[in-house]
């Protein structure tokens, strides 16, 4: 059986890691490169990379960080912020990173995951949808969560796989920094919805919520948190620990 990823997030603002609650109110937390050696040094799976501000502001992503940490660590790396381009996609490739994250880039321009796709691989583009319940719909928002698409993000995610996407994360807005769980109604919907490896973003509060979270959903492929790893809530070797001992599959942290 595969195992499952535990994914510590980087949310990256004027080169510093900030956290908020439903992706507002951010507030400092640490150096992106110091957090993402002890993450790397401590047990995590893979490590996300999001510079949070560079769609809104309409810049590139700041490289120069992105390579002073992509050399820190050994586990693969996934960045996103500010992808607009398959230019965007090699620059950041060549600074380090594994794998490419796009969200509102693909939104302005839906050729973009399958240009990149073709000329890079499907395992090395990550389709980042930001949902927020509207209405009774899921619904996709770009710009780092401040703009309602008005798409059903349902839809959307089935048009990222067919166009080369092979790999999806799921933000929600909803359940983001309140960490009451990972939302399971909305993530149970994607993953019903297409069969590429899927990773449950925003609500975890606890290691439980993981559990949680791979009960429910068996294919779930990776759970993706920050503040709760940022802050010492939850350690991710007890975390892989309570993951086995519920009979759920994990690479365990060497001591």
């Amino acid at each position: 059986m595969i195992t499952k990823r535990i994914i510590p997030c980087l949310d990256v603002k004027n080169g510093r890691v900030v956290k908020g609650v439903n992706f507002a109110g951010l507030a400092d937390v640490s150096s992106p490169v110091s957090l993402a050696k002890y993450y790397s040094d401590n047990g995590a799976d893979e490590l996300v990379f999001y510079d949070i501000t560079a769609s809104a502001e309409g810049r590139a992503l700041f490289s120069d960080i992105l390579t002073e940490v992509a050399r820190t660590v050994y586990i693969p790396l996934t960045v996103g912020g500010g992808i607009n381009t398959v230019a965007d996609f090699d620059r950041v490739l060549k600074c380090g990173a594994d794998k490419v994250s796009v969200n509102s880039g693909a939104i302005a321009n839906p050729d973009l995951i399958r240009e990149a796709s073709r000329i890079y691989g499907d395992q090395c583009v990550v389709l980042s949808c930001d949902i927020k319940r509207v209405d009774g719909q899921f619904r996709l928002f770009a710009k780092g969560g401040r703009v309602d698409t008005g798409l059903d993000a349902i839809e959307w995610i089935k048009r990222g796989e067919a166009n080369g996407a092979g790999e999806i994360v799921v933000n929600s807005i909803d359940t983001d920094g309140v960490k009451k769980g990972f939302d399971i109604e909305m993530l149970k919907a994607v993953s019903d919805a297409v069969s590429v490896p899927i990773i449950a973003s925003g609500g975890a509060g606890c290691a439980q919520d993981f559990v949680d979270l791979f009960r429910a959903i068996p294919t779930m492929d990776a759970g993706l948190a920050a503040s709760i790893f940022h802050f010492g809530e939850v350690q991710i070797s007890d975390l892989k620990k309570l993951l086995a001992d519920n009979g759920i599959p994990a690479r365990q942290v060497r001591k």
